[in-house]
């Protein structure tokens, strides 16, 4: 969603059993994974509020 209303934030998403070199770069244990600028991650559904508080400590 923040990808679709934003222009400043890109979304993309990767089947991570056809891409197992992603996987283990970035220790996907769980899906959904968010990684934020290759700096912060998340992983699972997470709250609205909490990932707007991800993205924006990493960005600053």
């Amino acid at each position: 969603m923040a990808a679709f209303v934003s222009d400043h934030v890109t979304g993309d998403m990767v089947e991570a059993s056809e891409y197992p070199e992603l996987s283990e770069k970035y220790t996907v244990y769980g899906v959904p994974k968010t990684i934020v600028n290759e700096i912060g991650s998340m992983e699972g559904a997470v709250p609205e509020q909490h990932f707007l508080q991800e993205i924006l400590a990493v960005t600053k």
